[in-house]
């Protein structure tokens, strides 16, 4: 069973950043097209992802862009903050950690205190952070304060970040949190605002964390987050909603439990100027979509089959390809992913010859692979190209 903390150094694997959809594949088992028929010919770009530097704690690189250009939403109803407290603690009345992610003002920091909770609060605007820090003086030790932005633990690329850089070990060692077994669950509840501008960014890197058990995701599985009502239908779509059905919507349900626990109005969340004071409610963000909180937990099954850390990058890239033309047929987009006889593999997973991406449902998808990736048939199970075209998922 997959033990998150064990390296991941030394694994050759197919790299992705999805944001721009570029991938290598540095894989065993993977063929060059120019080895292959003509037909089969389709696949991959060469892209090598890099990771930012470590920088010290609570500080950022020279390379980093120092000024704030993020907008954030932030809870600034003590109503919601009740509500989101009751479903969160239930009838528990023990003293559960839970990482609250730009708590902002610290609305629901105090009201998950008053329940009797012990917060870490991680703050990315340097602004809130001496009315949380008094705050804590209150509470006995039960909220640490750290200057950070979760969503940007454990960078990916050297593009502009805004302040503070910081990783996960550095993090949870701070902490004092340990690594736990996959299956054991998570040592606490992380609780976020995904950022409105950067919502399917972070939403893609959460699930990369996630499935390389990398990041947060080397010390358990986190969960609880909001996002907008759009989004959320999106994640939980499938062949039933066509529209909306796509790659994401896969991966989060192959990874996770998915459950909506409250939806609440874009009225009551707010953003802050450059001051910190509480900015006006535009007209048109008045009349937004609601927001949605969810709980995302991801399976203790989900690294017990074929499906593993060392080459979930090959299900990225097969359902990239897959949903770059949902509308197609299923068997001429086999002819693109693996020099494998397409119908041995329809035939294999029980699908007709016309049946399309739009039709398969995400275990259908998982089956496909486990399905590719299983084959004793072929030494070479997976194609890809030198060069792609740049496709945003």
């Amino acid at each position: 069973m997959w033990v998150p903390g064990v390296g991941l150094l030394s694994r050759l694997m197919l790299s992705a950043l999805t944001r721009a959809g570029r991938f290598c594949i540095l894989k065993s088992g993977a063929v060059r097209l120019m080895d292959v028929p003509a037909g089969n010919r389709r696949g991959l770009s060469d892209y090598y992802p890099h990771l930012m530097p470590s920088v010290g704690f609570g500080k950022s690189s020279s390379r980093v862009y120092r000024c704030r250009s993020e907008t954030k939403r932030y809870i600034t109803s003590p109503r919601v903050a009740e509500t989101l407290v009751r479903i969160l603690r239930g009838k528990r009345k023990s003293c559960q950690l839970f990482l609250e992610c730009n708590p902002g003002p610290g609305i629901l920091t105090r009201a998950l205190l008053e329940s009797g909770a012990k917060v870490v609060a991680l703050e990315s605007d340097e602004t809130f952070i001496p009315h949380l820090k008094s705050l804590g003086k209150k509470v006995n030790g039960r909220l640490e304060v750290v200057y950070c932005d979760f969503f940007k633990l454990d960078p990916r690329s050297r593009g502009i970040l805004t302040p503070p850089v910081m990783t996960s070990d550095m993090l949870f060692q701070y902490l004092g949190i340990e690594a736990q077994p996959w299956s054991k669950g998570a040592p606490l509840k992380a609780i976020g605002i995904l950022p409105p501008k950067n919502e399917r960014s972070a939403l893609w890197k959460l699930l990369h964390d996630l499935y390389s058990c990398t990041s947060i995701y080397k010390y358990g599985r986190l969960e609880n987050l909001f996002i907008t009502e759009k989004e959320c239908r999106k994640i939980m779509a499938n062949p039933q909603n066509p529209g909306l059905y796509q790659a994401l919507s896969v991966l989060c349900q192959i990874a996770c439990g998915i459950k909506l626990l409250h939806t609440e109005s874009c009225l009551s969340f707010g953003t802050y100027t450059a001051n910190g004071q509480l900015a006006k409610q535009k007209h048109r963000e008045s009349l937004e979509q609601n927001l949605c909180f969810i709980q995302l937990t991801p399976h203790r099954n989900l690294f017990t089959g074929t499906l593993t850390p060392f080459n979930y990058d090959v299900f990225f890239h097969m359902l990239r390809q897959c949903f770059m033309k949902r509308n197609a047929k299923l068997i001429d987009h086999l002819h693109s992913l693996s020099p494998i006889d397409a119908m041995h593999i329809l035939k294999q997973i029980k699908k007709n010859k016309d049946v399309k991406v739009i039709d398969m449902y995400p275990e259908d998808f998982q089956h496909l692979f486990e399905t590719i990736e299983c084959s004793k048939d072929d030494n070479y199970k997976w194609l890809y190209d030198d060069f792609m075209e740049d496709v945003i998922i």
